[in-house]
C-alpha cells in the first residue's frame, strides 16, 4: 500500500541525519550567522553606510514581522535552497540504487506505490525546509531590531495571509518541481551522482533560455518560454499574487501560462520516472 511506502521511506529519512542537516538545517543557520554578521557591521558603520543601504535596514521605525513572513514565503523557491533541498531529495530518490535495496523491497509493494512514496517524503522533506527558512527569516528579524534598537510589530491582514499561503504553496511546488528531475535522473541511470546534478544542469541551462531563445523570435511574453522553463512559470505566478508593479508588467494570461508550466514540469517527469520504473530489471540491484 501507498502508505507502507510511505511509511517505510520516512522512517528511513529520520534516520538519515546527514541529509536532513544538509537538506532542512544548513541553509538557514548559514542565513541567520550572515544576517547577523550584516547587521553588527553596518551597525558599527552606519555613519559610513549612511545612503548606501537599504532605508528598512537602517531605519528606526516597527519591524513588523508579518511582512517578514510574506517576503519568506516568496522567497522559499531561492536557488540555495533548491540546491540543498536535492541532497535530501537524491538520497531519496536514488538510495535504493545505491544500497541495491530496490529486489528487496518490491515485492512487497508495487512500483508505482514505491515511488509515489519517495516523492511524498520528499514533499514533507520540502515542507520542513521551508519551514526552517521561515524561522530563520523571523529569528533574522528580532537580531536586526535588537542590533538597531527597533521596535517589533505584527500585522497579517486576510489579504497579507492569501499571499502568504499562495506564495507559500508556489515555492512549495517549485522545489518539488526541481527535486523531481532528480528523480527521473535516478530512475534512467541508477545513480546518486546524476540525481545531484541533473536538475543543477538543467536548472542553469534553464534560466539562459530566454536569452537563447529572444534572438530566434521567442519573447518572454508569449507561451512557450513559461512552459519550457518552470523557474519563469513560477515568477509569473509570484508576481500575479505580489500584485502591485510587478503585476502590472505581466504578460496576458500570466497564471494560465503559469500554472501550466509549473504542472507540465512535475508531472512529466514523475510520469516518466513511474513508466521507466515499472520497465526496470531489478535482478542486481
Amino acid at each position: 500500500m501507498l502508505a507502507d511506502a510511505i511509511r517505510s521511506e520516512t522512517y528511513r529519512l529520520s534516520r538519515n541525519r546527514t541529509a536532513l542537516f544538509w537538506s532542512v538545517l544548513f541553509v538557514p543557520i548559514i542565513g541567520v550567522l550572515l544576517s547577523t554578521l550584516g547587521f553588527v557591521v553596518a551597525k558599527a558603520n552606519m555613519a559610513k553606510l549612511a545612503g548606501k543601504l537599504p532605508p528598512e535596514v537602517l531605519k528606526g521605525g516597527p519591524l513588523d514581522l508579518g511582512l517578514t513572513l510574506v517576503k519568506s514565503a516568496g522567497d522559499f523557491a531561492n536557488p540555495a535552497i533548491l540546491m540543498f533541498v536535492l541532497i535530501g531529495a537524491a538520497t531519496i530518490y536514488a538510495g535504493d540504487y545505491r544500497w541495491e535495496t530496490w529486489r528487496l523491497i518490491s515485492a512487497r509493494n508495487t512500483r508505482t506505490n514505491l515511488v509515489a512514496g519517495k516523492v511524498a517524503v520528499t514533499a514533507l522533506l520540502i515542507l520542513l525546509a521551508t519551514f526552517a527558512a521561515l524561522i530563520s527569516d523571523v529569528i533574522a528579524s528580532l537580531i536586526q531590531a535588537a542590533v538597531f534598537g527597533r521596535s517589533l510589530t505584527f500585522t497579517m491582514t486576510g489579504d497579507a495571509a492569501a499571499d502568504f499561503g499562495l506564495l507559500g504553496l508556489t515555492g512549495w511546488a517549485r522545489i518539488l518541481q526541481f527535486t523531481l528531475l532528480g528523480l527521473l535522473a535516478a530512475v534512467m541511470t541508477r545513480s546518486l551522482l546524476a540525481a545531484l546534478f541533473a536538475p543543477l544542469v538543467i536548472g542553469v541551462g534553464q534560466f539562459f533560455l530566454p536569452q537563447i531563445l529572444m534572438p530566434m523570435g521567442v519573447m518572454p511574453d508569449g507561451w512557450l518560454l513559461p512552459l519550457l522553463s518552470p523557474g519563469m512559470a513560477t515568477d509569473l505566478l509570484k508576481g500575479a499574487v505580489q500584485g502591485g508593479a510587478a503585476a502590472a508588467e505581466l504578460p496576458d494570461h500570466a497564471v494560465v501560462k503559469g500554472l501550466l508550466g509549473l504542472a507540465l514540469w512535475i508531472a512529466v517527469p514523475f510520469a516518466a520516472a513511474v513508466a521507466w520504473f515499472n520497465t526496470q530489471d531489478l535482478s542486481k540491484e
